[in-house]
């Protein structure tokens, strides 16, 4: 996530944060960042990241799943590539991973134990389907952004506890 990255503290003092976090009223922090341009080599432009990190940060908020985006080369077994990435993610069995192969041609949908239960396989197959007729009219960033909205669209809201 970009600005306002929101991660789950574990007995921090307010004394130990840096300039510009806060511990929020849900006891989340919050940390501001200084806006850094994309690197030059980016296939994207400031507004596609900000189209993509605005669908990001509503399918976590809307869902409480935390939902990621990898783009880039996976490997040659794109599947166990995709979950070794799923796994890192901070919550894995809350997270829904999206990894994207160009040059592979690989479009890999990987949830998490809990997330599986919100978001089933059919939920996924009809993403990629999303993705792959906007990736082949050239719309990387909307394939993307399209299938976070469905993911979260399919897993339906936060349960409330």
């Amino acid at each position: 996530m970009a600005s306002g990255e929101l991660t789950h503290p574990v007995g921090v003092a307010e004394k130990d944060l840096a300039f510009g976090e806060v511990i929020t009223g849900s006891g989340r922090l919050s940390a501001a960042k200084m806006y850094e341009p994309a690197p030059p080599d980016t296939p994207f432009s400031v507004q596609q990241l900000a189209r993509l990190d605005e669908a990001l940060t509503f399918a976590s908020r809307e869902t409480g799943l935390a939902f990621s985006v990898y783009l880039g080369d996976l490997a040659e077994d794109t599947r166990a590539e995709a979950e070794r990435l799923h796994a890192t993610t901070a919550d894995p069995r809350d997270s829904v991973l999206v990894a994207v192969s160009p040059t592979q041609r690989a479009i890999e949908i990987v949830t998490g134990q809990r997330a599986h239960l919100r978001l089933p396989d059919r939920g996924a197959n009809l993403a990629v389907a999303s993705m792959v007729a906007s990736f082949k009219e050239g719309d990387l960033v909307g394939g993307l952004v399209n299938a976070l909205r469905m993911l979260s669209d399919q897993a339906g809201p936060a349960p409330k506890h």
